[in-house]
Protein backbone atom coordinates (compact mmCIF):
# COMPACT_ATOMS: atom_id res chain seq x y z
CA UNK A 1 0.00 0.00 0.00
CA UNK A 2 1.38 3.60 -0.81
CA UNK A 3 1.25 6.04 1.69
CA UNK A 4 0.93 9.66 -0.07
CA UNK A 5 2.11 12.34 2.14
CA UNK A 6 3.82 14.92 -0.53
CA UNK A 7 2.93 18.72 -0.12
CA UNK A 8 1.11 18.21 -3.75
CA UNK A 9 -1.71 16.07 -2.00
CA UNK A 10 -2.02 17.77 1.17
CA UNK A 11 -2.94 20.78 -0.82
CA UNK A 12 -5.26 18.85 -2.77
CA UNK A 13 -7.01 17.11 -0.01
CA UNK A 14 -6.88 20.62 1.72
CA UNK A 15 -8.66 21.89 -1.69
CA UNK A 16 -11.30 18.48 -1.73
CA UNK A 17 -12.05 18.56 1.89
CA UNK A 18 -12.73 22.66 2.42
CA UNK A 19 -14.81 22.83 -0.94
CA UNK A 20 -17.43 20.11 -0.13
CA UNK A 21 -19.91 21.49 -3.36
CA UNK A 22 -16.85 20.94 -5.57
CA UNK A 23 -17.04 16.75 -6.14
CA UNK A 24 -13.93 14.89 -5.85
CA UNK A 25 -10.98 16.22 -8.61
CA UNK A 26 -8.77 13.48 -8.02
CA UNK A 27 -7.54 9.55 -9.55
CA UNK A 28 -9.22 8.36 -6.36
CA UNK A 29 -13.10 9.38 -7.53
CA UNK A 30 -14.85 7.26 -5.93
CA UNK A 31 -13.57 7.45 -2.30
CA UNK A 32 -10.49 7.90 -0.53
CA UNK A 33 -8.38 6.31 2.65
CA UNK A 34 -6.87 8.88 5.05
CA UNK A 35 -4.88 7.78 8.04
CA UNK A 36 -3.82 9.98 10.92
CA UNK A 37 0.01 10.84 12.29
CA UNK A 38 -1.16 11.41 15.47
CA UNK A 39 -1.75 9.21 18.36
CA UNK A 40 -4.17 11.66 20.21
CA UNK A 41 -7.96 10.29 20.92
CA UNK A 42 -9.34 13.78 20.86
CA UNK A 43 -7.83 14.73 17.81
CA UNK A 44 -9.02 11.84 15.87
CA UNK A 45 -12.42 11.72 17.13
CA UNK A 46 -12.57 15.74 16.23
CA UNK A 47 -11.77 14.07 12.64
CA UNK A 48 -14.75 11.86 12.56
CA UNK A 49 -16.83 14.84 13.92
CA UNK A 50 -15.13 17.25 11.28
CA UNK A 51 -15.74 15.09 8.06
CA UNK A 52 -18.76 14.02 9.21
CA UNK A 53 -20.09 17.93 9.73
CA UNK A 54 -18.45 19.62 6.55
CA UNK A 55 -17.50 17.04 4.05
CA UNK A 56 -19.96 16.09 0.82
CA UNK A 57 -20.30 12.33 0.53
CA UNK A 58 -22.83 12.23 -1.82
CA UNK A 59 -20.41 11.13 -4.31
CA UNK A 60 -17.50 9.22 -2.42
CA UNK A 61 -17.21 7.16 0.50
CA UNK A 62 -14.16 7.25 2.98
CA UNK A 63 -12.28 5.02 5.10
CA UNK A 64 -10.02 6.99 7.93
CA UNK A 65 -7.36 4.91 10.03
CA UNK A 66 -6.29 5.84 13.44
CA UNK A 67 -4.72 4.55 16.66
CA UNK A 68 -4.39 5.97 20.20
CA UNK A 69 -1.90 5.78 23.25
CA UNK A 70 -3.94 4.16 25.78
CA UNK A 71 -7.21 5.73 26.10
CA UNK A 72 -10.80 4.36 27.53
CA UNK A 73 -13.49 5.81 24.66
CA UNK A 74 -17.29 5.74 26.31
CA UNK A 75 -20.41 5.89 24.08
CA UNK A 76 -22.16 8.96 24.04
CA UNK A 77 -25.09 8.06 26.90
CA UNK A 78 -22.81 6.07 29.06
CA UNK A 79 -21.77 6.89 32.46
CA UNK A 80 -17.73 6.45 33.12
CA UNK A 81 -18.30 5.78 36.56
CA UNK A 82 -20.33 2.80 35.88
CA UNK A 83 -17.90 1.97 32.84
CA UNK A 84 -14.66 2.05 34.21
CA UNK A 85 -11.32 2.40 36.99
CA UNK A 86 -11.45 6.16 37.33
CA UNK A 87 -8.58 5.88 39.94
CA UNK A 88 -6.70 3.66 38.42
CA UNK A 89 -6.87 5.57 34.77
CA UNK A 90 -5.67 8.43 36.57
CA UNK A 91 -2.84 6.52 38.45
CA UNK A 92 -1.92 5.38 34.48
CA UNK A 93 -2.59 8.72 32.80
CA UNK A 94 -4.78 7.05 30.87
CA UNK A 95 -7.25 9.22 29.14
CA UNK A 96 -10.91 9.68 29.08
CA UNK A 97 -12.96 10.45 25.93
CA UNK A 98 -16.67 10.44 25.27
CA UNK A 99 -17.78 9.73 21.46
CA UNK A 100 -20.56 11.24 20.04
CA UNK A 101 -21.83 7.87 18.76
CA UNK A 102 -23.30 5.57 20.80
CA UNK A 103 -22.36 1.92 21.99
CA UNK A 104 -20.25 0.37 24.34
CA UNK A 105 -16.80 1.51 26.29
CA UNK A 106 -13.30 0.40 24.47
CA UNK A 107 -10.18 0.22 25.54
CA UNK A 108 -7.19 1.99 23.09
CA UNK A 109 -3.63 1.99 23.07
CA UNK A 110 -1.34 1.64 20.17
CA UNK A 111 -1.87 -2.59 19.94
CA UNK A 112 -5.34 -1.33 18.48
CA UNK A 113 -6.73 -0.48 15.30
CA UNK A 114 -9.81 2.05 14.89
CA UNK A 115 -11.51 2.09 11.14
CA UNK A 116 -13.95 4.54 10.38
CA UNK A 117 -16.37 4.28 7.41
CA UNK A 118 -18.19 7.46 6.09
CA UNK A 119 -20.73 7.46 3.75
CA UNK A 120 -24.35 9.40 3.04
CA UNK A 121 -27.06 8.06 5.23
CA UNK A 122 -28.59 6.02 2.84
CA UNK A 123 -25.32 4.29 1.73
CA UNK A 124 -24.74 3.32 5.38
CA UNK A 125 -24.57 -0.54 5.54
CA UNK A 126 -21.96 -1.72 8.67
CA UNK A 127 -22.48 -5.30 8.35
CA UNK A 128 -21.09 -4.72 4.96
CA UNK A 129 -18.17 -2.83 6.30
CA UNK A 130 -17.19 -5.72 8.86
CA UNK A 131 -17.80 -8.54 6.25
CA UNK A 132 -15.23 -6.30 4.17
CA UNK A 133 -12.42 -6.38 7.29
CA UNK A 134 -13.06 -9.70 7.21
CA UNK A 135 -12.15 -10.34 4.04
CA UNK A 136 -9.02 -8.47 4.17
CA UNK A 137 -8.12 -10.61 7.42
CA UNK A 138 -8.63 -13.94 5.85
CA UNK A 139 -6.69 -12.52 2.71
CA UNK A 140 -3.93 -12.12 4.67
CA UNK A 141 -4.05 -14.95 7.06
CA UNK A 142 -6.56 -17.50 5.51
CA UNK A 143 -6.21 -19.74 8.70
CA UNK A 144 -8.15 -17.42 10.57
CA UNK A 145 -11.28 -18.32 12.00
CA UNK A 146 -13.26 -15.49 12.15
CA UNK A 147 -16.96 -14.11 11.52
CA UNK A 148 -19.38 -11.42 11.82
CA UNK A 149 -22.12 -11.73 14.52
CA UNK A 150 -25.42 -10.32 14.16
CA UNK A 151 -24.23 -8.01 17.51
CA UNK A 152 -22.14 -6.93 14.77
CA UNK A 153 -18.90 -7.59 16.75
CA UNK A 154 -15.98 -9.62 14.77
CA UNK A 155 -15.51 -12.85 16.78
CA UNK A 156 -11.97 -15.38 16.54
CA UNK A 157 -12.79 -18.69 16.81
CA UNK A 158 -15.97 -18.10 17.25
CA UNK A 159 -15.60 -16.88 20.92
CA UNK A 160 -13.45 -14.24 20.96
CA UNK A 161 -14.36 -10.60 20.06
CA UNK A 162 -11.58 -8.92 18.35
CA UNK A 163 -13.92 -5.92 17.39
CA UNK A 164 -16.74 -3.98 18.37
CA UNK A 165 -18.45 -1.50 16.58
CA UNK A 166 -20.33 1.79 16.98
CA UNK A 167 -22.29 4.36 14.62
CA UNK A 168 -24.05 8.25 14.42
CA UNK A 169 -26.44 9.09 11.46
CA UNK A 170 -26.37 12.24 10.96
CA UNK A 171 -29.82 13.56 8.68
CA UNK A 172 -27.57 13.81 5.30
CA UNK A 173 -24.42 11.94 6.62
CA UNK A 174 -23.54 8.84 8.58
CA UNK A 175 -20.55 6.66 10.31
CA UNK A 176 -19.63 3.65 11.22
CA UNK A 177 -16.49 2.91 13.32
CA UNK A 178 -14.85 -0.27 14.82
CA UNK A 179 -12.53 -1.50 16.75
CA UNK A 180 -9.61 -4.66 16.15
CA UNK A 181 -7.15 -5.55 18.56
CA UNK A 182 -3.81 -6.66 17.10
CA UNK A 183 -1.60 -6.27 20.14
CA UNK A 184 -3.53 -4.38 22.96
CA UNK A 185 -2.42 -4.85 26.47
CA UNK A 186 -5.21 -7.21 27.84
CA UNK A 187 -4.38 -6.82 31.20
CA UNK A 188 -4.72 -3.24 31.42
CA UNK A 189 -7.56 -3.68 29.50
CA UNK A 190 -9.39 -5.53 31.73
CA UNK A 191 -8.46 -3.34 34.62
CA UNK A 192 -9.85 -0.13 33.42
CA UNK A 193 -12.76 -1.73 32.20
CA UNK A 194 -13.76 -3.26 35.64
CA UNK A 195 -15.79 -0.44 37.65
CA UNK A 196 -14.78 -0.17 41.58
CA UNK A 197 -17.95 2.09 42.22
CA UNK A 198 -20.37 0.42 44.27
CA UNK A 199 -24.23 1.07 44.98
CA UNK A 200 -24.80 3.20 41.67
CA UNK A 201 -27.90 3.36 39.77
CA UNK A 202 -27.84 5.03 36.45
CA UNK A 203 -30.16 4.54 33.36
CA UNK A 204 -27.09 5.28 31.48
CA UNK A 205 -26.33 2.50 28.46
CA UNK A 206 -23.97 -0.36 29.77
CA UNK A 207 -21.40 -2.02 28.01
CA UNK A 208 -22.10 -5.90 27.83
CA UNK A 209 -18.62 -7.92 28.56
CA UNK A 210 -17.29 -10.31 26.31
CA UNK A 211 -14.21 -12.48 26.21
CA UNK A 212 -11.44 -10.74 23.71
CA UNK A 213 -8.20 -11.75 22.02
CA UNK A 214 -5.10 -10.44 20.39
CA UNK A 215 -5.12 -11.23 16.33
CA UNK A 216 -1.53 -11.48 17.63
CA UNK A 217 -1.86 -14.28 19.60
CA UNK A 218 -3.29 -16.13 17.33
CA UNK A 219 -0.65 -14.95 14.71
CA UNK A 220 2.89 -13.59 16.17
CA UNK A 221 3.23 -12.39 12.41
CA UNK A 222 0.90 -10.21 12.38
CA UNK A 223 1.32 -6.59 13.01
CA UNK A 224 -0.95 -3.60 12.98
CA UNK A 225 0.78 -1.82 10.09
CA UNK A 226 -0.20 -5.41 7.99
CA UNK A 227 -3.85 -5.06 9.14
CA UNK A 228 -4.22 -1.78 8.37
CA UNK A 229 -2.29 -2.03 4.96
CA UNK A 230 -4.64 -5.24 4.31
CA UNK A 231 -7.83 -3.41 4.91
CA UNK A 232 -6.97 -0.63 2.95
CA UNK A 233 -6.10 -2.87 0.37
CA UNK A 234 -9.74 -4.79 0.01
CA UNK A 235 -11.16 -1.11 0.56
CA UNK A 236 -9.93 0.31 -1.96
CA UNK A 237 -10.25 -3.06 -4.80
CA UNK A 238 -14.07 -2.89 -3.50
CA UNK A 239 -14.60 0.89 -4.51
CA UNK A 240 -12.57 0.62 -7.50
CA UNK A 241 -10.04 3.15 -6.11
CA UNK A 242 -5.88 3.73 -6.06
CA UNK A 243 -4.10 1.70 -3.53
CA UNK A 244 -3.15 4.78 -1.54
CA UNK A 245 -3.32 5.69 2.14
CA UNK A 246 -3.31 9.45 2.46
CA UNK A 247 -1.72 11.23 5.67
CA UNK A 248 -3.42 13.44 7.84
CA UNK A 249 -2.59 15.68 10.34
CA UNK A 250 -5.82 16.02 12.56
CA UNK A 251 -4.20 19.27 14.49
CA UNK A 252 -4.19 20.96 10.35
CA UNK A 253 -6.38 23.84 10.73
CA UNK A 254 -5.64 24.89 6.96
CA UNK A 255 -6.99 21.59 5.99
CA UNK A 256 -9.49 20.97 9.00
CA UNK A 257 -10.90 24.96 9.27
CA UNK A 258 -12.01 24.62 12.94
CA UNK A 259 -10.77 21.31 13.96
CA UNK A 260 -8.63 22.56 17.44
CA UNK A 261 -12.04 24.12 18.45
CA UNK A 262 -13.82 20.53 18.15
CA UNK A 263 -10.85 18.76 19.63
CA UNK A 264 -10.72 21.60 22.76
CA UNK A 265 -14.60 20.36 22.46
CA UNK A 266 -13.90 16.84 23.37
CA UNK A 267 -11.76 17.48 26.15
CA UNK A 268 -13.42 19.26 28.78
CA UNK A 269 -14.95 18.51 31.89
CA UNK A 270 -18.36 19.19 30.74
CA UNK A 271 -18.40 16.99 27.86
CA UNK A 272 -16.69 14.00 29.07
CA UNK A 273 -18.11 14.05 32.14
CA UNK A 274 -20.85 16.66 32.51
CA UNK A 275 -22.46 14.50 29.43
CA UNK A 276 -23.57 11.43 32.22
CA UNK A 277 -27.04 10.84 32.49
CA UNK A 278 -28.54 11.60 36.05
CA UNK A 279 -27.08 8.78 38.45
CA UNK A 280 -27.30 7.94 42.15
CA UNK A 281 -25.00 6.37 44.51
CA UNK A 282 -26.48 4.73 47.74
CA UNK A 283 -23.42 3.04 49.63
CA UNK A 284 -21.68 2.21 52.89
CA UNK A 285 -17.94 2.43 53.94
CA UNK A 286 -16.49 1.51 56.94
CA UNK A 287 -14.25 4.16 58.54
CA UNK A 288 -11.15 2.88 60.94
CA UNK A 289 -10.39 5.34 63.40
CA UNK A 290 -8.52 4.67 66.51
CA UNK A 291 -9.91 1.22 67.90
CA UNK A 292 -13.41 1.81 65.94
CA UNK A 293 -14.72 0.31 62.63
CA UNK A 294 -17.50 3.01 61.64
CA UNK A 295 -20.08 2.96 59.58
CA UNK A 296 -20.93 5.69 56.84
CA UNK A 297 -23.92 5.74 55.13
CA UNK A 298 -23.85 8.24 51.48
CA UNK A 299 -26.48 8.68 49.68
CA UNK A 300 -25.41 11.17 46.21
CA UNK A 301 -27.62 12.30 43.35
CA UNK A 302 -25.94 13.72 39.95
CA UNK A 303 -27.12 15.01 37.24
CA UNK A 304 -25.17 16.72 34.50
CA UNK A 305 -21.64 15.28 36.55
CA UNK A 306 -22.81 17.64 39.25
CA UNK A 307 -24.27 16.41 42.87
CA UNK A 308 -27.63 17.57 43.03
CA UNK A 309 -28.45 15.60 46.75
CA UNK A 310 -25.98 15.03 49.00
CA UNK A 311 -26.70 12.87 52.54
CA UNK A 312 -23.97 11.52 54.86
CA UNK A 313 -25.07 9.71 58.02
CA UNK A 314 -22.41 9.60 60.45
CA UNK A 315 -22.06 7.91 63.93
CA UNK A 316 -23.54 10.75 66.23
CA UNK A 317 -21.46 13.16 67.74
CA UNK A 318 -18.38 12.02 65.54
CA UNK A 319 -17.91 15.31 63.93
CA UNK A 320 -19.83 18.47 65.22
CA UNK A 321 -23.00 18.63 63.29
CA UNK A 322 -22.80 21.97 61.90
CA UNK A 323 -19.48 21.07 59.94
CA UNK A 324 -20.89 17.99 58.26
CA UNK A 325 -23.64 20.04 57.42
CA UNK A 326 -21.28 22.56 55.67
CA UNK A 327 -19.67 20.09 54.17
CA UNK A 328 -22.88 18.82 52.62
CA UNK A 329 -23.90 22.28 51.27
CA UNK A 330 -20.53 22.88 49.80
CA UNK A 331 -20.30 19.50 47.87
CA UNK A 332 -24.63 20.12 46.84
CA UNK A 333 -23.71 21.72 43.40
CA UNK A 334 -20.21 20.96 42.52
CA UNK A 335 -18.36 18.66 40.62
CA UNK A 336 -18.72 14.75 41.10
CA UNK A 337 -15.13 15.07 41.24
CA UNK A 338 -11.97 13.91 43.65
CA UNK A 339 -10.05 16.71 42.54
CA UNK A 340 -12.82 19.13 43.24
CA UNK A 341 -14.13 17.62 46.46
CA UNK A 342 -10.54 17.57 47.88
CA UNK A 343 -10.48 21.17 47.57
CA UNK A 344 -13.42 22.18 49.08
CA UNK A 345 -12.74 19.69 52.23
CA UNK A 346 -9.23 21.89 52.79
CA UNK A 347 -10.90 25.21 52.62
CA UNK A 348 -13.85 24.17 55.32
CA UNK A 349 -10.37 22.98 57.34
CA UNK A 350 -8.98 25.66 57.52
CA UNK A 351 -12.21 27.61 58.38
CA UNK A 352 -12.74 25.24 61.41
CA UNK A 353 -12.01 25.35 64.72
CA UNK A 354 -8.02 23.93 65.17
CA UNK A 355 -7.97 21.02 66.94
CA UNK A 356 -5.78 17.85 66.17
CA UNK A 357 -8.66 15.11 66.69
CA UNK A 358 -11.23 17.27 64.78
CA UNK A 359 -8.94 17.33 61.93
CA UNK A 360 -7.82 14.06 61.80
CA UNK A 361 -11.54 12.62 61.57
CA UNK A 362 -12.29 14.97 58.86
CA UNK A 363 -9.71 14.60 57.15
CA UNK A 364 -10.70 10.46 56.97
CA UNK A 365 -14.21 10.90 56.15
CA UNK A 366 -13.19 13.60 52.83
CA UNK A 367 -10.84 10.62 51.91
CA UNK A 368 -13.11 8.36 52.00
CA UNK A 369 -15.90 10.27 50.21
CA UNK A 370 -13.09 11.39 47.45
CA UNK A 371 -12.96 7.23 46.92
CA UNK A 372 -16.49 7.32 45.87
CA UNK A 373 -15.56 9.38 42.45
Amino acid sequence: MVLQSSLKNCLQLSCILRTPKAGFRSTASGGLIIQSVSNDVYQNLAVEDWIHDHMNLENRQVLFLWRNSPAVVIGRHQNPWQECNLRLMRQKNIKLARRRSGGGTVYHDLGNINLTFFTTRKKYERMENLKLVVKALKALRPQLDVHVTDRYDILLDRQYKISGTAAKLGRAAAYHHCTLLCNADKFVLSSVLKSPYKGLKSNATPSVPASVRNLFEEDPSLTCEMLLDAIAEEYATQHQIDHRITLINPADETVFPGISKKTKELQTWEWVYGKTPKFSVSTCFNMVYKDSVLDVKVDIDVKHGRIEVCNIDLPEQWLPPALCSELVKSLTGSRFSPDETTTLAATLLRVCPHDDELHSRWNLLCENMVTLM
